[in-house]
């Protein structure tokens, strides 16, 4: 049993880091591959956009499959492609081999949810908040350690390194001690309109995709706005910045005291969102140590709201489950899809300032949506 979750947590903490680990380096591939920061913030977009649509599509195309032997291929797979995006010398050859992980991430993370809700069914709320902690740190390690890398030795080096990390998942892959199907949920669109119809879901749901919007935007753009303040800060000193992403491992471990304080998940949601919305007025500021600073109180208030809204999104209704979930992850990862792209956009045309009143103005509506509708609730 312990070793299963050890061999689980060690893959979902490299999973993550595959996938944001191009995140500091975003200004240097624009500069090797000369491209616009626009077409930079797809490397991680891409991958959100195929968690979004996993729980609807990935039901249909994997239905019953064996959990180790999709775990065992999908690795094997990433462990290739990212041999390859060290080798890349082009913009396309670099954003096919990350589509190709786009693909594979979403069943990996699929097989490894499952697996972690089967190994021991008397713990399942305690072994999905392991998982929510384990992705939160792969996704801080995997940009620190990019930084890092890529710094001290060079960016292909990172992509080197992240297959040789696979390349031990892999052979602890095959010492998993479970031999269970991966039973994936098939949405039926009469199913997904009938959930669509409580307004609390859509409230719910409509949180969770502006506030991934607003979060992504400020994490994806940071890296240029970093180099824009001066060119003289290295990819590892622009890592440095996600260290208050590492917030969100205290954030869900420790939600249910946060829930306790405020009195109940929509009290805690709301002032998460007006803590948020406090600390993105005032990342207009030049001064990095104070972005440093700001950037833990904003990853505080968008953890609280992700791990409170997770909790209420799967406590609404006492069937499925499984759909019910699988939504709130679209909708929280289309947020990070848009907004790892809308918002880079913006800061191109408009400057970081312009892009940070837009957030604003985002989070002031759903505050005033959440707060007009709280009743729903009680």
């Amino acid at each position: 049993m312990r070793n299963n979750l050890f061999i689980i947590i060690y893959c979902i903490i490299i999973i993550l880091s595959v996938m944001y680990a191009t995140q500091p380096l975003q200004p240097l591939l624009a500069k090797q591959f000369n491209i616009s920061i626009i077409k930079a913030s797809q490397f991680t977009a891409v991958i959100m956009f195929f968690l979004a649509i996993s729980p609807i599509v990935y039901g249909y195309i994997l239905e019953k499959v064996c959990t180790k032997k999709m775990l065992s291929i999908a690795s094997f797979v990433l462990l290739i492609t990212n041999i390859f995006l060290g080798l890349s010398t082009s913009y396309e050859m670099f954003l096919f081999f990350r589509v190709c992980e786009a693909l594979v991430i979403p069943a990996i993370l699929t097989a490894l949810m499952s697996i972690l809700a089967n190994i021991d069914k008397e713990n399942i709320k305690f072994n999905m908040s392991i998982y929510v902690a384990s992705t939160v740190f792969g996704g801080l390690v995997g940009r620190i350690f990019s930084g890092f890398i890529a710094t001290n030795f060079s960016y292909q080096f990172v992509f080197y390194s992240l297959s040789a990390a696979l390349l031990v998942s892999l052979f602890l892959i095959q010492k998993l001690d479970y031999e269970g199907d991966a039973t994936i949920v098939k949405p039926k669109l009469h199913d997904i309109l009938f959930i669509l119809k409580d307004k609390r879901f859509v409230l719910v749901y409509f949180i969770m995709f502006c506030m991934f919007f607003v979060f992504a935007g400020v994490l994806n753009v940071l890296p240029f706005r970093v180099k824009q303040i001066s060119e003289s800060f290295s990819e590892f000193q622009i890592s440095l910045l996600y260290l208050g992403y590492g917030m969100g491992i205290l954030v869900s471990l420790g939600s249910k005291k946060i829930i306790n304080f405020f009195r109940n998940e929509i009290n805690t949601i709301l002032v998460a969102i007006s803590f948020f919305l406090f600390i993105c007025v005032f990342l207009t500021n030049e001064d990095i140590v104070y972005l440093f600073i700001l950037l833990f109180l904003f990853c505080i208030g968008m953890f609280t709201v992700h791990t409170v809204s997770t909790g209420l999104a799967n406590s609404m209704k006492s069937s499925q489950k499984s759909l019910t979930s699988g939504m709130y992850l679209t909708f929280y990862y289309l947020g990070g899809a848009t907004g790892s792209i809308i918002p880079s956009i913006i800061y191109e045309h408009y400057g970081w300032d312009i892009m940070i009143y837009t957030f604003v103005f985002i989070l002031m509506i759903v505050f005033l949506l959440t707060y007009k509708n709280r009743k729903l609730f009680f």
